[in-house]
């Protein structure tokens, strides 16, 4: 059952994780398509260097999400187009790709991957 409660809490940072995949996709970015794919596979690499590498890039990844957001509405607003929506849909992702990195600092994610406190 303790396995099963680990899993079910990465299954959020696998999700910020293949969202931000599909989101460089989507770019023609598929370098950083590969390096999304490759951290998650991370998730189940049970080191210090993975849990810290998977917080690292997930706050990257908030970021990336803001700068996303921040480019798409002003485009938008200077040709004249609404974009509230846009900011509260990419917004959501990006705090959902926060929440993701936070998760991994609970006590159960440390014990996964054998990380000290």
């Amino acid at each position: 059952m303790s396995a099963l409660r680990t899993y079910a809490l990465l299954l959020l940072p696998a999700f910020a994780l293949l969202l931000l995949g599909a989101h460089f996709f989507r770019a023609a970015l598929v370098p950083l398509t590969v390096v999304c794919l490759g951290l998650f596979a991370l998730l189940f690499v049970r080191t210090r260097w993975a849990w810290i590498a998977l917080q690292a890039a997930l706050a990257i990844g908030t970021l990336e999400w803001l700068r996303t957001a921040w480019e798409f509405a002003s485009m938008r607003a200077a040709m004249g187009q609404p974009y509230t929506r846009l900011l509260v849909i990419l917004g959501g992702v990006a705090l959902v790709t926060a929440l993701a990195a936070l998760v991994l600092r609970t006590n159960r994610a440390r014990g996964h991957f054998r990380s000290p406190r």
